[in-house]
């Protein structure tokens, strides 16, 4: 089994957290977040993908 890098690990991680926020977020259990949460969580997430794609072209 291959063995995924670090910035791959990441941006799975903050992909599923972002994922995760957003749904619990719809079903009113975490409707205290402000909707600022759920940009930084798409733009780090976006940002993440961005190098995770650079890492692999070098």
């Amino acid at each position: 089994m291959r063995q995924l890098s670090i910035p791959t690990q990441v941006f799975l991680g903050l992909l599923v957290l972002t994922l995760l926020v957003w749904s619990l977020r719809g079903v009113t259990l975490f409707s205290f977040l402000p909707g600022i949460v759920i940009w930084v969580l798409l733009l780090c997430t976006i940002g993440a993908g961005v190098i995770t794609s650079l890492q692999r072209i070098r």
